[in-house]
Formats: C-alpha cells, structure tokens, sequence
C-alpha cells in the first residue's frame, strides 16, 4: 500500500476509535483487552500517537520514551485523544517524503514505516474501543488486512522479542482465501522466519478472509478455519502477544 492510503486509513480509523470510545463511555470494560476500559484504551492510544509524531516532526534519530497521559476522563479525555489522533495525521501528511528519523521495523522509508504502523495501530485499537461499545464492528478492507498481516508476520515476529518458538522446526502457513495473498512461518528456537508464498507442506494452515485472520493473528478473534496441528494455532494465541 501507498503512504496516502495508509494516511488515509489512520485518519478514518481514529475517528471511529473516537466515536465508539464515547458512546461506550470510559468505565466500559474493552471485551478483547481483558483488564482494560476505555480510559485505558484511549490514554495509550493517545499517548502513541503524539509520540510516533514527535519522531516524524523533529526528526528523532533514536528511540525515545513515550510520554505520560494528562489526568483527564470522561468527555475532556476524548477530546484529548481527538487531538492527538488529528495532530498525527496532520503531522505525517506535511512530513516531506524523505523525513529522516529513527523507525524500529524494515519499510521504503521513515515515513512509510510511521504511516503503516500507526494505521495497524489504530485500527487495532479502533476495533477494541467497538468492542467495548457492542454491536457490529466496522469492516476492514482486505488490502489493508493483506498489509496488515505482512507488517505483523515479517516485521513484528522478525524481532528478537517474539515468542512464538517451538523446540523442534515447524511450518505455518497463512492464507486469505479472498485475496492472493500467502505466508510460510518457519518456527524454531529462534524468531519466526515468514516468506511470503510457500508450495512446502505444512504443518497448521490458518486460513479465512483477510480481515478474519487479521484480527485473529492480532489475537482480538478467532481462526477463521486451522487444518493440522491445532497445537500450532494455540501456541500462537498463547505467545504472539505483542
């Protein structure tokens, strides 16, 4: 996906973050965040968003803390979470295409790594905060849950912090079954290796719309369909927590 679509996605998705946020109300409890209300929902949220854009606008070259929530609630918490999520999107769309600045997974650029990952991010968070508020969640679009997938598979899981391991080598495989799209996991004792495509057998495929998968991988629904070991489908729900 292009920058402009990824931009394009943050901006919608905040918005309805927002706005099941306060329908919910900030004591609703976020069904797939156990532990979490909608309070804690949107400081977090709020409190990635300004940090991501202080990388992109004052050119950070190396990690920073992210900062701490104001002590607000209620309608003003929104608000403050409004802003934030406007100020971000503002903030990447005048950044200059070859912003330099520091970003922790592989991408054409700082900027599409920052687009891309605060869009997955929102998005994420976004179905959370409609958990909390009930009723149908909004759809996700299978290139984006496509894009999805592969910043989760070989970005995220590629990090020396992922958990998901075995003791002896085995294959996954992922597969939406509504778009071209594949994924071979190699799991061992060391960090997921994903390729995308994969004609090899193996061992568990997890397959089903994009979107489905999506929202399983990221632990917030089931597997859509799990042919072979389901113990490889379990050992991914148990560790890929991120």
């Amino acid at each position: 996906m292009e920058i402009s679509q990824h931009l394009q996605a943050l901006d919608a998705e905040g918005k309805l973050l927002a706005r099941a946020a306060e329908t919910a109300g900030p004591d609703a409890g976020v069904v797939t965040c156990p532990g979490w209300t909608v309070r804690d929902l949107l400081r977090h949220t709020g409190v990635v968003h300004r940090w991501a854009a202080a990388f992109v606008a004052e050119e950070h070259d190396s990690p920073r803390p992210m900062g701490d929530p104001p002590a607000l609630d209620g309608a003003a918490l929104v608000d403050w979470y409004r802003q934030a999520h406007a100020d971000l999107v503002t903030t990447l769309r005048a950044a200059p295409t070859d912003v330099q600045c520091w970003a922790f997974l592989p991408a054409p650029s700082p900027l599409a790594f920052w687009a891309r990952r605060q869009a997955n991010e929102t998005t994420i968070h976004r179905v959370d905060a409609e958990s909390a508020r009930g009723g149908a969640p909004s759809p996700i679009g299978t290139e984006f849950a496509v894009d999805g997938i592969d910043e989760l598979l070989r970005g995220f899981h590629a990090r020396s912090r992922s958990r998901v391991r075995v003791e002896k080598p085995r294959r996954l495989r992922v597969r939406a079954t509504d778009a071209d799209a594949v994924w071979t996991v190699r799991l061992s004792e060391e960090p997921p290796v994903t390729e995308p495509g994969g004609t090899e057998d193996a061992d568990c495929e997890l397959s089903g719309a994009a979107s489905e998968l999506y929202l399983a991988l990221w632990n917030r629904g089931p597997f859509p369909h799990v042919d072979g070991d389901p113990a490889l489908a379990a050992l991914w729900l148990e560790t890929s927590g991120i």
